[in-house]
C-alpha cells in the first residue's frame, strides 16, 4: 500500500513539474541559480516576473533598475540563460512545437477555415477595417471562446481587455456565453478589463498585465485600439517620429507577452483614407494608420470591410504560413458566426 501512495505522490510531482515547464517561470526560480532574493524582489518591483521576461531583456534595461549594478545584470542575465532556453534549436524540433500551438475560434466555421483553426496564440493578430465593420464584435467573441476547453477551439484561460475608445459592453459576453452554455456571470469573471486614457497609459497598463499573467493562466489579451490614442496623443508630421517610436515599443511590448505567456494578441487598428494621387488606382483608398512600424509588428494581419447587410468579409493581408483568402461572416445577437447568405 505505501509503494502505492509512494507512486501516487512521484506521478502528482512529475505532473506539478510539467505544467511549470509548460508555462513560463515564476521569476524567484532565480534564486536558486544564485541570485538573492534581495535582487529577486527589485526585479519584481521593476516588473520583471518571470524567468523569460529577463533573459529577453537588454542589458541596458536591466541595468536601469535601482540596485542592479552592470556586473549584477550580467550574472542575471547568465543565470536566465541557463535556465530558459535560448540557443538553436533543429526546425523538427520546432515543427513540433509549432504542432501544439493552440488556435482560438472566432465564432465563425468560415473564418476559422481560412485561418487554419482560428486565431494563433503565442503571437499578434491585427485586424484593421472602418467602423462597423465588426472588429469590436469579434473581440468580444474571442474573451468567451477563449474561456472554452481547447478541443472546443477554446483556450481554456482568461482574457485581458485594454479598451482606448470607451466601447467596451459586458453585456455582449453575456449574450455569447448563453450560446455556448456558459454561466455568464462566470465569463465575465475571467475578463479583466481595463480602460486606457493616453498612449503612456495603455503602456503602463501591460506592466499590470504581466503581473496579472504571472499569478494565473490567461489565453488571450485584446488591445481595441492599439492606435487610437496615438492619433490624438501626437498630432502632425513634426511628431511623426515620436509617435512611432511609443508605437514601435508598445507593440514590441505585446510581443514579448505573447512570448512569454504563450497568449494569443489581438490588437484593432483604424484607417485612413489615401488622399495623394495613388488613390486614383488603389481598389481600396483605405489603409491602416502606424505605417510600416504596425505592419512587421503583427504577425498576422486581418482586413474587415462590410458586405451586404449584416455581413462582413475578412481578408488575409498578410501571414508567415497562411495564403491570402477571403471569408464572410455575420454579426448576430449571439455573436459572430457564419453568413447565411
Amino acid at each position: 500500500m505505501s509503494a502505492a501512495v509512494a507512486e501516487q505522490h512521484a506521478q502528482g510531482v512529475n505532473e506539478q513539474v510539467e505544467d511549470e515547464q509548460a508555462g513560463p517561470l515564476p521569476i524567484t526560480h532565480l534564486e536558486t541559480a544564485g541570485i538573492s532574493a534581495t535582487d529577486v524582489k527589485k526585479l519584481q518591483e521593476a516588473g520583471f516576473h518571470t524567468v523569460e521576461s529577463v533573459a529577453y531583456s537588454i542589458k541596458k534595461k536591466l541595468c536601469d533598475v535601482k540596485g542592479i549594478s552592470e556586473a549584477k545584470a550580467d550574472k542575471l542575465l547568465e543565470a536566465a540563460g541557463k535556465l530558459v532556453p535560448m540557443g538553436f534549436t533543429t526546425a523538427t524540433e520546432f515543427h513540433r512545437q509549432r504542432a501544439e500551438i493552440v488556435q482560438l475560434s472566432t465564432g465563425s466555421k468560415e473564418l476559422d477555415g481560412i485561418l487554419q483553426g482560428g486565431i494563433e496564440t503565442g503571437s499578434i493578430t491585427e485586424i484593421y477595417g472602418e467602423f462597423r465593420t465588426g472588429k469590436t464584435q469579434l473581440c468580444h467573441q474571442l474573451c468567451v471562446t477563449c474561456q472554452l476547453p481547447v478541443e472546443q477551439g477554446g483556450g481554456e484561460g482568461k482574457a485581458i481587455y485594454v479598451d482606448t475608445e470607451g466601447t467596451f459592453r459586458p453585456e455582449r459576453l453575456v449574450a455569447i456565453a448563453e450560446r455556448y452554455g456558459l454561466n455568464g456571470e462566470a465569463v465575465m469573471d475571467n475578463v479583466a478589463y481595463a480602460r486606457a486614457y493616453n498612449s503612456d497609459h495603455q503602456t503602463n497598463l501591460l506592466q499590470q498585465a504581466a503581473a496579472m499573467m504571472a499569478e494565473c493562466r490567461f489565453a488571450l489579451m485584446i488591445v481595441d485600439s492599439a492606435t487610437g490614442l496615438y492619433r490624438t496623443d501626437y498630432s502632425g508630421r513634426g511628431e511623426l517620429s515620436a509617435r512611432q517610436m511609443h508605437l514601435a515599443k508598445f507593440m514590441r511590448s505585446l510581443m514579448r507577452l505573447a512570448d512569454e505567456f504563450g497568449i494569443a494578441v489581438v490588437v484593432t487598428n483604424q484607417v485612413v483614407a489615401q488622399v495623394d494621387g495613388a488613390a486614383m488606382f488603389a481598389a481600396d483608398p483605405k489603409k491602416p494608420i502606424g505605417g510600416n512600424i504596425m505592419a512587421h509588428a503583427s504577425t498576422t494581419r486581418l482586413a474587415f470591410r462590410k458586405g451586404r447587410g449584416e455581413t462582413r468579409i475578412v481578408k488575409i493581408c498578410d501571414s508567415p504560413n497562411l495564403p491570402e483568402a477571403e471569408a464572410s461572416f455575420a454579426i448576430s445577437a449571439s455573436g459572430i458566426c457564419d453568413a447565411t447568405d
